[in-house]
């Protein structure tokens, strides 16, 4: 019996990769005070989005990470969100 459609494997080659967008713009800069930026990288639920799916690298990530937490402790972004489901 044969199956129609791609495979499994096949849709993990076509994948493209992502590159780390701090890798491939020298001149953008982790910074714990740019909150839009941070914002970008925490869910709506406000846990940080892991680098798995943002495609960033692992330097970055924990830049990022450290950022964040940075910025939560100072309340410039929030722990949780205000939003109950």
């Amino acid at each position: 019996m044969t199956r129609t459609g791609p495979s499994s494997r096949n849709l993990q080659q076509q994948r493209k990769k992502r590159t780390c967008r701090f890798c491939d713009n020298k001149d953008i800069y982790i910074d714990y005070k740019n909150e839009k930026r941070l914002q970008r990288f925490v869910s709506e639920q406000g846990r940080i989005i892991p680098k798995r799916i943002t495609g960033t690298c692992s330097r970055h990530q924990r830049q990022l990470v450290t950022a964040i937490k940075r910025a939560r402790h100072l309340a410039l972004i929030p722990f949780v969100s205000d939003a109950v489901s």
